[in-house]
């Protein structure tokens, strides 16, 4: 298939229709607002529905109505949308409803800047929403990955019965690279499949009528259904992770890092290799699951005496990579704030210093 040059948001758009999207609700804030500018022309070519809503919450409330047809359902917004639509997207983990959720990261904290962000890693893998749940949380680190994610994301989601959130950095969006995209698929609703989607009929002999609800008045029924979706948590833990390893063998330095600043550290890592310096990268893909035992096995090798955590944010995830190193290894950090992106220069330069350190 040959590649086209495209701008991420519009690729990112581009390859939700193709694996089927045909409902989008969302609100314009900057990064992301070519996203549903896309979607306002492309929809109803292809006879989907396009809505701007009166607000984030709006949106995220009739992704919950559209997704719980069984339909494929996209939203996007940036990091003070996301937050605004934390309480439909725990309503929607609770009533067990798939659908896609995409957050083009912004600098903050509070209205921040317009610009690339990634402290939105806790808001994203910690639950951002009242009450125990999860969201799987993929990160892609190009324009080509988002459109593989996006995908595997409403695969997931179906399969888990189970909102998925894309964090991609605001450079995602707003970069162009030549890209491949998926060949365009028709969605079709399998009822048998989805015997928990409504459809609106009474109920009758060929098909159980469908409720949707997050609302159980007895404490039996509430455990229940958080004991259901533990359960499912740890399945998705068992069999979803993902991530990168690059350049890890005889590494004496492991890096961990995501989304457009992993790229950063590759070529820092490239630089280093040319000098006979071999940096090893453990890039998480999704930070739900977080690849605890891949980072952990990376950072514990023979030969690797450091491993160094790169953030566009204060250290969320270094919290994680902490945990899988579990005491095992020194750790140290390297973080930017307020979209001020590490250069691959500051990168090289804290690896040499440690290195001097050993």
């Amino acid at each position: 298939m040959a590649l086209t040059l495209m701008k991420g948001s519009e690729a990112i758009a581009e390859a939700a229709i193709r694996v089927g999207c045909r409902y989008f609700f969302g609100y314009p804030i900057t990064p992301q607002t070519e996203i549903p500018e896309y979607m306002s022309a492309r929809m109803p070519q292809i006879g989907g529905t396009f809505l701007q809503a009166e607000s984030e919450i709006g949106a995220i409330n009739m992704v919950y109505g559209a997704a719980g047809t069984g339909a494929r359902v996209l939203t996007s917004s940036s990091s003070p949308g996301v937050s605004l639509k934390q309480e439909g997207i725990s309503y929607i983990a609770a009533s067990e409803v798939p659908c896609v959720i995409m957050n083009v990261m912004r600098g903050g904290p509070g209205l921040g800047s317009i610009q690339a962000g990634q402290a939105d890693y806790s808001q994203s893998t910690k639950g951002g929403g009242h009450g125990d749940y999860k969201l799987v949380v993929y990160a892609p680190s190009s324009v080509q990955e988002s459109i593989d994610l996006m995908t595997i994301a409403f695969d997931v989601a179906e399969k888990y019965r189970t909102p998925v959130l894309i964090a991609a950095d605001g450079m995602i969006c707003q970069m162009m690279e030549p890209v491949e995209l998926p060949e365009m698929i028709e969605h079709k609703i399998d009822y048998k499949k989805m015997p928990w989607a409504i459809t609106g009929e009474h109920e009758s002999d060929t098909h159980k009528r469908a409720i949707i609800n997050s609302l159980y008045i007895t404490v039996e029924e509430l455990d229940e259904l958080n004991e259901r979706l533990q359960a499912n948590y740890r399945k998705i833990e068992e069999n979803e992770v993902r991530y990168e390893a690059y350049n890890l063998e005889n590494a004496e330095i492991v890096v961990t890092a995501f989304g457009t600043v992993a790229r950063i550290c590759k070529s820092a890592i490239d630089d280093l290799k040319e000098e006979g310096i071999n940096i090893g990268l453990l890039r998480p893909i999704t930070l739900w699951p977080f690849p605890y035992e891949a980072v952990h096995k990376a950072a514990t090798q023979p030969g690797v005496k450091a491993v160094l955590d790169v953030e566009l944010n204060a250290g969320q995830m270094l919290e994680d990579v902490k945990i899988a190193v579990n005491g095992d290894q020194k750790i140290e950090f390297l973080g930017r704030y307020g979209s001020h992106m590490p250069t691959a220069e500051e990168i090289y330069d804290k690896l040499l210093q440690m290195r001097r350190e050993f």
